[in-house]
């Protein structure tokens, strides 16, 4: 099993738009499943694993003071059992820096996920902080990827309750575009807009940036939205294929 930054076909949401005849609602039934690898991740029906004991990162004894500050960012299944498994490092810092990273998540305890209470396998990322002080490295746990609930009746119907001729897609599950900057003293946001065309199936097919931001950041809002899952939408209860805007929020690093 692997899990690339915004590389894995995400297979997490099943989703069936049910047209009812006569007046009655759209109504729509959406439940969580797994990847191809029966792993899921966090959203409205499965929650996400919990650290419970943590043992801290050690510091290289080697490093000078001012290379030490950097972060580790792991992605991993937590297990059914609360084991850690498939470690992958996303975000590098050092060989030094991220096998002590690694090894402090391997023996530090989790609580799984669970799926309507039920334990689960679950990916989510872990970020380990290195600082110039040597102050305590602390695994925390970063949902980078999410399912999202589904949308309302309210957002499917006009005033009077009647189901719309049309419904625009509806994203399921989104990838964040990048890690935040611990270090920024002043963070702001800037915010991308891409443009879409979400296909029959709710995959992303043609996605361009609309307003982008330079610095190499359109690229990473573009690979992120590839990386997302809709409900398609619907023309008179069909499902077809549209465009939408996606708006990609950057922290500064």
């Amino acid at each position: 099993m692997k899990r690339a930054r915004y590389g894995l076909v995400l297979v997490v949401l099943s989703a069936v738009a049910v047209l009812a005849e006569s007046n009655e609602s759209v109504r729509m039934q959406i439940h969580q499943e797994p990847d191809q690898d029966g792993v899921y991740y966090a959203g409205p029906e499965v929650s996400a694993p919990r650290l419970v004991q943590t043992v801290l990162a050690l510091y290289p004894e080697d490093v000078s003071g001012k290379d030490l500050q950097g972060m580790t960012v792991m992605a991993m299944v937590i297990g059914a059992n609360g084991k850690p498994s498939n470690i992958q490092v996303l975000h590098k810092h050092g060989d030094q820096f991220d096998q002590a990273a690694v090894a402090a998540v391997m023996h530090s305890t989790f609580a799984p996920g669970a799926l309507v209470g039920k334990p689960v396998p679950v990916w989510i990322d872990v970020r380990v902080v290195f600082r110039s002080d040597r102050s305590k490295a602390i695994p925390q746990i970063v949902i980078a990827e999410r399912d999202l609930p589904p949308p309302d009746e309210s957002k499917l119907e006009d005033k009077h309750h009647k189901p719309l001729s049309y419904t625009p897609p509806f994203p399921i599950h989104t990838v964040d575009a990048d890690f935040a900057d611990v270090f920024a003293r002043h963070p702001w946001v800037q915010v991308a807009i891409v443009s879409v065309l979400v296909g029959e199936d709710g995959l992303p097919r043609d996605v361009h940036v609309r307003r982008g931001l330079g610095f190499g950041l359109d690229e990473k809002a573009t690979a992120a939205v590839m990386h997302y899952r809709f409900i398609p939408a619907t023309q008179k209860g069909k499902a077809i294929a549209a465009r939408r805007d996606v708006m990609v929020s950057f922290e500064k690093f």
